[in-house]
């Protein structure tokens, strides 16, 4: 993706089912726990880069002793620090107590971060805020263990308005909006109430109140707790979070917006956002990989037992459709076939496009994200070179063996034309000495682009296109081609997404900027004023009657007439080739990615009530000239 957005957060955790030694032997290191969660966040690193952090609870740990441990960094390189200080601490334990260095039991007792349960969390931040207070996990402390609550969480929540209310009416004062307190507190509330229910029928069985306590955290009933705090939730959401008394839950919404998988044999649970970080720390194949349900818990008690339970009602499952064609690492089996079928449905259109003109075409890609489109694309490209030979071969009269030979060997031209220079930095305030520098950041292949070549760039997708017209597409005319061909394996972003994307703004996304124009240029700047009226108006309503305003901005045009003002848009005035942009259809994506229906993003169809808000207020912002956030 040539424009860099803020998106998906990233969660990883690890139950150890056996005892703290078992590991210590089996393994030959007290640190195992923890470098195998430093493994999944490594792993992960594509969700987020902006923090990261962990913490760890020892299970049975003695009154007296502290058994909640956190580690957390918004330095450069934050997975590594907070791994680091974890390593450190251990070692430091062992530095001081020689004679206990290689006592699994005495670790366990007394070395912070050498415990049974472990919780890492990425954090992109989609706020504008940083620092180490904004990085996850969060932590609700409480003298009582089973009300002890740390979360970590991929989530954002397009309701933290009426959650902060429904907070208020219960007697509760948050000292913030977002929904990371929003949701930390609703939780803690009804996991408050659940204490409070045991408390009260243990000791009308005359229990005193240190056996209480043992009680309650053998009995607290996670699933209800769960099932009434995210009742009035709406957003996307995977969130993990660890009880002080040793259970560890992980839930996703219900209509499975946001990933979550786990693995479990006899020694360990394990969760992650990606299954292929799962494959890798623990060496495991990937059919033993289970994707957490939409609208269920996966609960490991302190006793080791596993459920995996509803907690939601049931919705349609809309599946984020841009972790596949992006966010997720491409190294998970199905996604990146997945990611070959988008290009693969692009092969059409490039070739018409080209005029089916290959001995003039150069196909490449920018980002190094966007290789598994690009392969796909080129498969398509070579059938088509398979079925022109076949046919020359079959029609043809008085063939020679060099014909057949040229027929044959025939490939489409792939050149990497365009490779980043990692070493080079952009961080100059004045946009005229920045637009010079990012040109300097990408290095170009010279020589292989003939004057009559057409240049095909695949790129993941194109959201703002400010990169393309500023610098990428000024880099391309320097080598002089033709006609340049600009392809997005995504189709158009239309609309904003409110459920873990910092996409929010409708005024950033260029194809919402060349549907504006085509409004003004056809002289019916009046549809804009009733679009906002109408969405003025649905402010006033009921979240569940709520409907998408904007989409009467699109019914308009045709793609292709959107399709060719973003071109227009893009365009540098002094480009000299000739310029073209092609998206991907939605027929094609959902034909490359069928499991994966969450398309609100280009089609504005959202899946709860509160994307429609969101998209609302955002049009509301855009007509006020507004920069603020639509939720």
């Amino acid at each position: 993706m040539s424009d860099f957005i803020g998106h998906e957060c990233g969660i990883a955790a690890i139950r150890l089912l056996k005892p703290f030694e078992y590991y210590v032997e089996k393994y030959g290191s007290p640190a195992f726990a923890i470098n195998r969660l430093y493994l999944l966040m490594e792993k992960q690193h594509n969700r987020g880069q902006d923090g990261a952090g962990a913490a760890v609870i020892k299970l049975n740990a003695e009154p007296g002793k502290p058994f909640i441990f956190r580690s957390r960094s918004a330095d450069k390189d934050p997975i590594a620090k907070v791994h680091q200080e974890m390593l450190t601490s251990l070692a430091e334990s062992q530095a001081e107590n020689p004679e206990y260095a290689n006592d699994p039991v005495w670790l366990k007792q007394n070395a912070k971060f050498a415990g049974e349960l472990l919780l890492g969390h990425l954090r992109y931040g989609t706020r504008g805020r940083g620092g180490i207070d904004f990085c996850h996990p969060f932590l609700r402390p409480s003298n009582w263990k089973s009300r002890n609550l740390v979360l970590a969480g991929n989530f954002n929540l397009t309701n933290n308005d009426e959650l902060f209310d429904a907070l208020v009416e219960l007697g509760q004062h948050p000292i913030d909006e977002t929904d990371t307190v929003m949701v930390l507190e609703k939780i803690g509330h009804f996991l408050d109430e659940e204490n409070d229910r045991l408390f009260r029928e243990f000791r009308r069985e005359g229990l005193d109140r240190a056996k209480i306590s043992e009680e309650i955290a053998d009995h607290l009933d996670l699933v209800t707790v769960l099932k009434r705090a995210v009742k009035n939730f709406d957003g996307g959401y995977t969130m993990a979070g660890i009880i002080g008394n040793g259970d560890l839950f992980v839930m996703r919404d219900a209509c499975g917006i946001r990933p979550g998988f786990f693995y479990r044999d006899d020694e360990f649970v394990v969760v992650a956002s990606e299954r292929p970080a799962i494959q890798t720390a623990f060496d495991v194949p990937i059919d033993a990989v289970q994707e957490i349900k939409p609208g269920h818990a996966l609960i490991v008690r302190r006793n080791g037992e596993v459920q995996h339970e509803p907690i939601s009602d049931t919705q349609e499952i809309r599946q984020c459709s841009f972790e596949r064609i992006y966010f997720s690492r491409g190294t998970d089996r199905d996604i990146y076939g997945e990611r070959k079928q988008l290009g693969r449905q692009l092969t059409e259109p490039v070739l018409k496009a080209v005029d089916y003109d290959l001995d003039n075409t150069v196909f490449s890609y920018i980002p190094n994200t966007a290789d598994a489109a690009f392969y796909g694309l080129m498969e398509g490209a070579k059938a088509y070179v398979a079925d022109r030979a076949k046919y020359h071969i079959l029609h043809e009269r008085n063939l020679t063996a060099d014909r057949i030979a040229e027929l044959v060997n025939y490939q489409p031209r792939m050149e990497k034309i365009m490779t980043k220079d990692a070493k080079l930095r952009t961080f100059i305030t004045a946009d005229s000495d920045r637009r010079e520098l990012v040109s300097l950041v990408y290095d170009t292949t010279y020589g292989v682009v003939k004057k009559t070549d057409t240049l095909v760039i695949l790129d993941d997708s194109i959201v703002r296109g400010t990169t393309l017209r500023e610098s990428i597409l000024r880099i391309l005319d320097r080598l002089n081609p033709k006609k340049i061909v600009i392809v997005s394996s995504a189709p158009e972003i239309r609309y904003p997404d409110c459920y873990g994307i910092d996409m929010s703004k409708l005024k950033d996304f260029v194809a919402f900027q060349a549907a504006v124009a085509l409004v003004k240029q056809i002289g019916r700047e009046a549809v804009l004023k009733q679009i906002y009226d109408a969405c003025k108006a649905s402010l006033e309503l009921p979240r569940d009657q709520v409907k998408n305003e904007v989409k009467a901005l699109y019914k308009l045009f045709k793609l292709h007439e959107v399709e060719n003002k973003i071109a227009q848009i893009l365009r540098p005035a002094d480009l000299k080739a000739e310029f073209q942009v092609i998206y991907q259809s939605i027929d094609g994506l959902h034909a490359a990615c069928p499991n994966h229906k969450g398309d609100w993003y280009f089609t504005g169809d959202y899946p709860t009530p509160g994307g429609n808000r969101v998209v609302n207020r955002s049009f509301i912002n855009f007509m006020e000239n507004s920069d603020a956030r639509a939720y």
